[in-house]
Formats: C-alpha cells, structure tokens, sequence
C-alpha cells in the first residue's frame, strides 16, 4: 500500500469516528498541552529538550494512542519535573499531575478502539469511577504528602508511596478489575 493511499485509509477512518474517540482524543491534546504549559511557566528553568520531545510525544499519541508515545510523553514531563524542579510541593504540581493522570487515562479509553468505532454511552460508564477516582487523588495524596513533609514525620516517603499504593489499588478495583 503506497503512502497516498494509507492516507486515503486514514482520512476516511478519521471521518467515519465516532464523537467518544474524538473527544477522548481532545482530551487527551488538552491535558497534555497543560501538562507541557504548566512546567514550562514556572519560575525555575526546565529543561530545552522538554517540548521539543514533548510536543512530537503529544501529538503521536493523539494520533495513534495505542503507540508507546504516551508512555515516553509522561516519561519525558514527569523526567523534566524531577530533573530541575524545586523540592515542594506546589499547585503546579498538582495541576500538572492532574493532567497526566487524565492524559494516561484518556489514552488508555482511546487505544481500546478504532478510530473509526462508535462508542455506545454504556462503554463510558465503565471508566467514571476509576477516573474520578484518580482526579480525586491525586489531590489528596499531594495535601497528604505536603502535610506530611511540613510536619517533619519520620518515613514521610513511605507513608507517600503506601498512599499512591493504596489509591492505585482504589483504581484497580474500581474499574472492575480482579486479582486472578
């Protein structure tokens, strides 16, 4: 198949999607342009390379979600948070973790399907609860980490990580998933 005629294909899979996917696609470019907007306003300097991988990752997985592009886009944002940001935790932070997390579970709905699939409104049901769940967290395991780290506790990254375990497990189980 030459390379026209595999964007005839695309083209006309793209015309034939349904809303579901093009939302969740949407979704997933807002989100990750929050995710690479945030870091890169702040007061402390962030690495070059960010956007310039960051971008191309953006939009790979918008594309095809089902690619590891998602993966190395938040590989590459949480990498370039790690590598120069400060130390506390801050509502950029959270803004940004936020956004990955809607940006990991957009991608993961939107690799399920075909562009081209229409998705009944039972299909959806099946991730608001994990998915509140997750946006849910993420704040509170931040208040709990800043609270944490401010009171001077010892274990304070122990108590983190059993918090990121527990919520995970709190996702796990909300999908429907089962410990076979």
């Amino acid at each position: 198949m030459s390379a026209a005629e595999k964007i005839t294909v695309w083209l006309a899979q793209l015309r034939a999607s349904g809303r579901a996917v093009l939302v969740a696609r949407l979704i997933i470019a807002a989100a990750g342009a929050v995710a690479l907007v945030v870091p890169a306003v702040q007061s402390w300097d962030q690495l070059d390379l960010i956007p310039l991988v960051g971008v191309p990752m953006l939009v790979a997985t918008v594309v095809l979600p089902d690619s590891l592009a998602g993966l190395v886009f938040l590989l590459i944002v949480a990498l370039g948070w790690l590598m120069r940001a400060p130390g506390e935790i801050s509502w950029s932070l959270v803004v940004t973790a936020l956004a990955l997390v809607v940006v990991h579970l957009g991608t993961a709905f939107t690799a399920q399907l075909p562009s081209y699939a229409r998705v009944h409104p039972e299909a959806l049901r099946r991730w608001w609860l994990p998915a509140a769940i997750a946006l849910l967290l993420v704040p509170v395991v931040a208040l709990g980490a800043a609270l944490v780290r401010g009171a001077d506790v010892p274990g304070s990254l122990v108590v983190t990580v059993v918090a990121m375990a527990l919520g995970t497990g709190a996702i796990w189980f909300a999908a429907g998933q089962k410990l076979d």
